[in-house]
């Protein structure tokens, strides 16, 4: 395990102390430019902040729905594949094709998709008389819908992985209970809230926190389709955490804004983890 650890060491860890470490600093974009210690001033510019606020509700606001649906439909697919048994077994490889294309691809395509004016979705709508102009609904312009509108191909690209996550869970479990709970009289909606989602807990656990921590950090889905607006109702925290970097060229407050995600994300993921896996739980 020594050269792993090495590694991590080398590249995960060395660099999180350092990130934190220069949040406590007021830093030049310069190179060789002196460094100026502050304490906890970056942190206090953060929390005041209204763009950090807004970045942090847009953050919760774009994560919830995404892994909601994800979760959602990622569930309903699993157990058709279940369902249906080896005959899935075509379906289940082209339902995984999305997780090999890359979120800057995904992102170009459902920007085309989304388009204002000669976008495909709303043709294809328009077309079918659902929508009285190709133009009526702007995807990608409306700040009111436009953080919803940058997470459809988050969604599109990872409810594979949750499918997948929950498919392999779902094998696990015991048929001769399932087949208890029938010839008791149960009917599917009771097995499935009472019996499948309960064993089904430490599977979720992971699922919704892999994903969860990798929706509230998107960036190139977003960036590539709507930079960050219109009028930065797609600003998320790492949009922002990444334009006080570059942008606005202040690395001290940028690492105090990244700290604080990475201290919520943390909590969120012990939280996560409590509730919904409840270590120790099958035991009692």
């Amino acid at each position: 395990m020594a050269p792993a650890a090495l590694f991590l060491g080398g590249f995960v860890l060395w660099p999180l102390v350092r990130f934190v470490y220069d949040s406590f600093f007021e830093i030049s974009p310069f190179a060789g430019a002196p460094q100026t210690f502050v304490g906890f001033a970056n942190y206090v510019t953060a929390f005041t902040s209204d763009a950090f606020q807004a970045a942090s509700v847009r953050t919760v606001v774009y994560t919830v729905f995404v892994v909601a649906m994800e979760f959602a439909l990622g569930l309903a697919v699993a157990l058709l594949f279940t369902a249906l048994g080896a005959r899935s077994a075509v379906f289940r490889t082209v339902f995984m094709y999305p997780l090999m294309i890359a979120p800057v691809v995904a992102g170009l395509l459902w920007r085309f998709l989304l388009i204002d004016n000669f976008g495909i979705v709303n043709q294809l709508l328009y077309e079918a008389h659902i929508l009285s102009s190709p133009d009526q609904i702007q995807w990608l312009s409306n700040p009111d819908i436009a953080l919803f509108s940058v997470a459809l191909p988050d969604i599109w690209l990872t409810t594979s992985f949750i499918t997948l996550v929950l498919f392999a869970g779902l094998q696990n479990i015991p048929g001769d209970v399932i087949e208890a709970a029938r010839i008791d009289g149960a009917r599917y909606p009771r097995i499935l809230f009472s019996i499948i989602i309960p064993l089904l807990r430490p599977v979720i656990a992971v699922a919704l926190i892999v994903r969860g921590i990798d929706a509230a950090r998107a960036f190139d889905v977003i960036i590539i389709q709507t930079d960050g607006g219109p009028q930065g109702s797609t600003t998320t925290l790492s949009l922002l955490i990444y334009r006080t970097m570059t942008r606005f060229g202040d690395p001290g407050l940028a690492s105090a804004m990244g700290t604080v995600y990475l201290v919520v994300m943390l909590a969120v993921a012990i939280t996560a983890i409590m509730l919904i896996w409840r270590p120790g739980s099958s035991a009692r």
